[in-house]
């Protein structure tokens, strides 16, 4: 089955009825999704949002780091650079622990920095900066921005007991770096 074929038997099957029964493994799609979250078939961006968010909302992560689109009639495998998401906007509200922290997706989905959705940052092995990521859902994350992230910091407070820098959002405080790793 030529990729365009594929493609369009996969748009079909996520917007059909689900019922539970094993999917059909079609092997790889020819998708990929860059590390600036930009999704491509066969090379070709991806121009219709509307396409992406429909995917999206069959991609799943297998505990082996491999990425999956997976609807109840098929499944195939794709791509992705680094996370298939990325967090272009902070908004906050409150103050303090009383203060709730969410991001926008480039999906244009909003999530809440909460103990569901944690905040995880790695370090950059060949530069050394940070790589913050917040989890979306079943081990897919979205990767913030380097301004998001920086506005992220600006927001956060030392926490001297644990000597950390970090954030109130939920009722939770969330680690940022360590309180030396800042200065």
């Amino acid at each position: 089955m030529s990729d365009d074929k594929k493609l369009d038997a996969l748009e079909a099957s996520v917007k059909k009825s689900s019922k539970v029964r094993t999917p059909v493994e079609m092997g790889h799609y020819g998708i990929k999704i860059d590390s600036d979250g930009a999704w491509y078939h066969a090379g070709t961006r991806f121009t219709r949002i509307e396409l992406v968010k429909l995917f999206s909302t069959v991609l799943k992560r297998n505990i082996d780091g491999t990425f999956w689109l997976e609807t109840p009639a098929e499944r195939g495998q794709i791509d992705v650079d680094d996370s298939p998401f990325v967090a272009v906007e902070m908004q906050t509200q409150g103050e303090g622990e009383n203060q709730s922290v969410r991001f926008r997706t480039n999906i244009d989905d909003w999530v809440s920095l909460d103990l569901t959705h944690s905040l995880r940052i790695s370090v950059d092995a060949e530069t050394g900066e940070p790589r913050p990521y917040i989890h979306i859902r079943d081990g897919l994350e979205a990767r913030l921005l380097r301004s998001v992230f920086y506005e992220l910091v600006d927001l956060s407070i030392e926490d001297f007991d644990a000597g950390a820098l970090g954030v109130w959002s939920d009722g939770h405080f969330h680690r940022v770096g360590q309180v030396e790793d800042c200065e």
